[in-house]
């Protein structure tokens, strides 16, 4: 899909003026037996990765169907790559969100973190790149999400995240794709907030070094300090600050959340809270629908 067709103008369009918020589908290889087991289903109950990734398939297709799954509350939704190669309803997945739906669909593309380095912990290398950013054009995807991870307040390790991200920022945007940077601040830190400082300046000085043809996105921890990211909000090539829930229960999250008028929730494991495959699906939609309304109402 090339950047000046009318879909992903209007994608754009919705991203950046939407009321809503993004919904993180995204879980791969190693998150995934976690969200099974929150979903009621153990390791026992599924032989190697081709079923685990099947169930998984499942949950995400029992949640993108599901009434309140609409673009009323739903501006867009991150899916693993397994999941934007397969189906749901007979339909590739992101035509299904997108041209049924109305919900801009985005790609996780990172492969998973290194190991921690000062205080942090940067992407494993990405081979296939730049082949996996045309064939997620070609499916009709409108953005990427690519995920880093902070623990400390160590200015190093923060500005090599951010340095790696601004990277891979760069091939995404050279794809035609508007990439989501996340580089998570870890809820648990001791220095939290102030690595959220660190980090919103190194953010804030590669974006002055963009140009003006390159629009990005940020996935953010919700910051200690209410506003912190709203500079970053303000800035002419950020299309949409998120939020990441972090591991805060919903509620938490969502409080949290309210608190910064200029973020928009991206949440995964609590959109998810409370969801069960035993659950009847009146019983599966009313839960899930409760979170949607909550986590939109945060948002708004």
């Amino acid at each position: 899909m090339a950047k000046d067709t009318a879909a992903f103008a209007e994608m754009a369009r919705r991203m950046e003026t939407g009321k809503g918020f993004i919904a993180a589908l995204d879980q791969s290889g190693g998150s995934t037996p976690k969200a099974l087991r929150l979903y009621g289903i153990e390791e026992d109950q599924y032989d190697g990765e081709e079923e685990m990734f099947a169930l998984i398939h499942e949950m995400r297709a029992r949640i993108v169907t599901a009434p309140d799954f609409t673009a009323e509350k739903v501006l867009g939704a991150i899916l693993f790559e397994r999941t934007m190669r397969g189906e749901i309803e007979g339909k590739p997945v992101a035509d299904l969100l997108w041209n049924d739906r109305g919900i801009v669909p985005f790609l996780k593309v990172d492969k998973g973190l290194a190991e921690t380095e000062n205080g942090a912990q940067i992407m494993k290398p990405m081979p296939g790149l730049e082949t996996l950013l045309g064939e997620a054009r070609e499916f009709g995807v409108f953005g990427t999400k690519e995920r880093s991870v902070i623990l400390e307040a160590n200015a190093d390790g923060i500005q090599a995240v951010v340095d790696q991200q601004f990277e891979v920022a760069k091939m995404v945007t050279d794809a035609g794709l508007v990439p989501i940077i996340e580089p998570e601040v870890d809820i648990h830190s001791e220095t939290k907030a102030e690595a959220e400082v660190l980090l919103r300046d190194a953010i804030y000085e590669k974006l002055g070094q963009l140009g003006d043809d390159e629009t990005v996105m940020l996935k953010l921890t919700i910051p200690s300090e209410a506003g912190l990211y709203d500079k970053l909000a303000d800035h002419p090539r950020v299309l949409r600050v998120v939020a990441l829930s972090g591991g805060y229960s919903t509620d938490e999250a969502c409080e949290r959340l309210s608190k910064n008028s200029k973020m928009i929730a991206s949440f995964s494991r609590a959109l998810t809270e409370g969801l069960s495959r035993q659950q009847s699906d009146e019983e599966f939609n009313a839960a899930l629908g409760a979170n949607i309304d909550k986590i939109y109402r945060a948002s708004v």
